[in-house]
């Protein structure tokens, strides 16, 4: 059965019996009649998840929940008192409670501090320092609150138990709270619960949570970073000096965007990649154009003049120098890879199917089957990338056969500002 019609009879006349039959599955599995066991064992999390909660939440009154209202928890010729049953895991088999309470006191502690760094993964992004300017107004979220999960200040110094989660055997609550913050809710946040593929869930996670989010760079790579950086800024602040109040839609505070192409182009490289399809709207076009590309600064600065370093490729007139496309080679430790920008008119996405579309082409022709020499780059403005309908289109295509590319890096620049728009007034979504 699918996972679409697997919960299509909780109607409002089905659903709290159904509920009583989950309760009775948990309890023992043996409860329910073997088609009931064979539909339960197949729930996924998420639908397992509203059945438990057609019980009541947690804190409801024991008077009130629905346990209590009606239905037998056992089935004929099971346990009789239902109150008396022990609980039971998540495989319906029957836990004991243990009569240490201490024992039982430190297996609380290790599940609650699990549900805590699970929490922490899923929401731990919304409380990152992502925010600069200060625009945004600091925001409480309750499922990272310790509180939420029965710890008090008196327990953020006792040993817990985590068996390997975040790579450690024991920890204290304040190690544990000073690691999540370290790796979930710094300078970097990182989104990826939602993953459906369970090998790249846990390819992310392993991926962050082992360095702390912290990338480890040497002398020299930070140098190249550093030098890269300044190429970007020097070249913005020159168009602004010289050409003062002309358009650029220049790259300002978007600057890292130049080491972290180039770092993916070098990393690219090293894994057999052989080209390069880029995609972009205007801003940071230019600096992308010449610190990434390679195309001569002379040309650029010749288009500010009002010429074309191209006369003969110019079929109009107007701001050529944000549309036209154009294509290099960059080595980087001896690998060469070929580079090319899109032509891109005035519609800040309308490239983004274009460059999917190239990339399909170009895979065909090298007969890549595995998706592993040519690379598609779309790079977004913040509001363009919330705002334009071409974005969703292309991303709800991506996966289709005719279509499929083996992915693309999307590289959103945000400035914080929809062009004249805050972000409060031009989307309802965190990004």
């Amino acid at each position: 059965m699918s996972s679409v019609n697997n919960l299509n009879f909780l109607t409002g006349a089905n659903a709290e019996y159904i509920a009583h039959l989950y309760n009775n599955y948990l309890i023992s599995a043996q409860n329910v009649d073997a088609s009931w066991r064979s539909f339960f064992d197949d729930l996924n999390e998420n639908e397992a998840a509203l059945l438990k909660e057609l019980h009541g939440a947690s804190w409801t009154p024991p008077q009130n929940r629905k346990d209590k209202n009606g239905f037998s928890h056992f089935m004929k010729g099971t346990h009789t008192d239902p109150d008396s049953a022990p609980p039971a895991n998540g495989n319906g088999r029957a836990v004991p409670t243990p009569a240490n309470t201490d024992t039982w006191a430190q297996a609380q502690d290790s599940v609650q501090a699990v549900l805590l760094i699970r929490a922490y993964r899923m929401r731990g992004h919304m409380v990152a320092d992502l925010d600069p300017l200060g625009l945004k107004e600091t925001e409480y979220h309750p499922e990272l609150d310790p509180a939420q999960y029965g710890f008090t200040e008196a327990d953020y110094d006792r040993p817990i138990l985590l068996n390997g989660v975040l790579n450690l055997e024991y920890a204290t609550l304040r190690e544990i709270l000073d690691i999540l913050k370290q790796t979930y809710c710094g300078t970097v946040g990182v989104e990826y619960m939602h993953v459906m593929d369970p090998e790249e869930r846990a390819w992310i996670q392993q991926h962050i949570e082992g360095p702390r989010n912290q990338a480890d760079f040497t002398v020299n790579g930070k140098r190249a970073i550093l030098q890269r950086l300044i190429a970007a800024e020097s070249f913005e602040q020159f168009l602004h000096t010289k050409h003062q109040g002309t358009k650029r839609f220049g790259l300002d505070g978007g600057e890292a965007l130049v080491p972290a192409m180039e770092q993916i182009m070098k990393r690219g490289g090293q894994l057999g990649l052989k080209e390069i399809v880029v995609g972009m709207s205007h801003r940071g076009r230019l600096n992308v154009l010449t610190n990434v590309m390679g195309k001569p600064f002379t040309a650029v600065f010749s288009e500010f003049q009002g010429n074309s370093s191209n006369p003969d490729a110019v079929q109009g007139s107007g701001d050529v120098k944000y549309h036209l496309g154009t294509s290099s080679d960059r080595d980087f430790d001896g690998n060469t890879i070929h580079l090319s920008l899109t032509a891109n008119p005035s519609h800040l996405e309308a490239v983004d199917p274009v460059v999917i579309g190239k990339v399909r082409a170009k895979q065909v022709q090298r007969n890549d089957k595995g998706s592993e020499q040519v690379l598609p780059i779309l790079l977004h403005g913040d509001a363009a990338f919330a705002g334009q309908g071409l974005v969703a289109e292309t991303l709800m295509i991506s996966e289709l056969p005719g279509y499929r590319v083996g992915g693309t890096i999307h590289i959103v620049v945000n400035n914080q500002i929809g062009f004249t728009t805050m972000p409060k007034y031009s989307r309802c979504g965190p990004y």
